[in-house]
């Protein structure tokens, strides 16, 4: 089974890059990661996290949710669990999910920037309005762009989730140019028709809704016509 991507660029929403990595490893799914300079400060503002894209290692995005560093995930994720060892998620139960494969936002020796490397689509989680812009614009000045370009080209799933309001004529277009040419761009707006509970029943729509696209089944929301989900 070919493996995801996700890259996470420096748009406000950490939380939700977070959550589908998460979501991802525990589906059992390998992930390759990319995450821009600017991603790793929107960490540090909103989540408290340090990210180093030179030395990343899975803990410094996923901490042990007992150290001060996960206060704030707590409150936003209140319902989460997990462990990490070796960038592999350790299950609640024990047993092992996915792992990450990291690279570096400069490494355009990356298998992900060619498209002879198999994957199973990418999602840029969130997507900045400059990233968006570059990949409309076919400018791969950094391993992003490059590896959101290759699936444009190659027809594969580009999911893009944009987190900015409002929006100019300058960002419509740019999104008009990549669903024309292929992308999903799916917006970090979620729904409230599953009558959410606190703010990770917000965050789980918008993952949810990107785990469809990547074909990935997980069950974090009440879907319209479903029955309520029991805790």
């Amino acid at each position: 089974m070919a493996d995801p991507v996700v890259a996470v660029t420096g748009a406000s929403g950490a939380v939700y890059a977070v959550r589908l990595l998460d979501v991802l490893l525990h589906a059992g799914r390998n992930v390759h990661l990319t995450i821009s300079p600017a991603a790793a400060r929107v960490f540090e503002e909103e989540l408290g996290l340090s990210i180093r894209p030179s030395e990343f290692t899975l803990e410094q995005l996923l901490p042990d949710l007992d150290s001060p560093a996960a206060a704030r995930l707590r409150q936003l994720l209140p319902r989460v669990s997990w462990r990490v060892e070796d960038n592999r998620v350790i299950r609640a139960d024990g047993t092992p999910g996915g792992s990450v494969t990291y690279h570096h936002h400069h490494d355009y020796g990356a298998g992900i920037a060619s498209g002879s490397f198999r994957t199973a689509g990418m999602v840029v989680c969130p997507c900045s309005m400059g990233t968006l812009g570059s990949i409309a614009n076919g400018l791969s000045t950094n391993l992003v762009h490059r590896a959101a370009d290759v699936h444009l080209k190659e027809r594969r799933k580009l999911i893009l989730v944009p987190r900015e309001t409002p929006l100019g004529s300058i960002q419509l277009g740019n999104m008009q140019r990549l669903v024309d040419a292929g992308a999903v761009v799916l917006p970090a707006m979620p729904g409230w028709y599953h009558q959410p509970r606190d703010l990770q029943d917000l965050v789980d729509f918008i993952v949810s809704r990107v785990c469809d696209q990547l074909g990935v089944e997980v069950e974090l929301i009440r879907r319209w016509g479903d029955d309520p989900i029991e805790d």
